[in-house]
């Protein structure tokens, strides 16, 4: 018998963090070479949401300014604590892309 709150190794913690994101609708649609960053959106948005185990660096904000938050997962995590970081992540991705939107919005008058 498994206990469903067990510390995850950061891998681990990824794979879950992915599906559970699948689940909120994101769809993986990119990743890196060595396998330890994901890229993930939803349908008919450009923003992306990254899921890693490293942060970005300044080059790599500037290159890709499509990601519009990230969320790290560096350390062994329990998937209830997972779950807390993947409701701020989803915050932090509503509140940038709807700014984004708001941005492309005629001025109103």
């Amino acid at each position: 018998m498994t206990d469903p709150d067990r510390l995850l190794p950061p891998a681990e913690a990824l794979t879950l963090a992915a599906t559970l994101l699948e689940a909120q609708g994101f769809t993986i649609v990119a990743r890196n070479e060595r396998g330890d960053s994901f890229y993930l959106a939803r349908p008919d948005q450009d923003a992306t949401l990254r899921l890693s185990n490293h942060a970005r660096r300044p080059r790599q904000r500037r290159n890709h300014p499509e990601v519009v938050t990230s969320l790290v997962v560096a350390t062994p995590k329990r998937p209830s604590q997972l779950r807390v970081m993947i409701t701020a992540a989803l915050r932090d991705f509503a509140a940038c892309t709807f700014r984004a939107a708001a941005r492309k919005l005629p001025a109103q008058k």
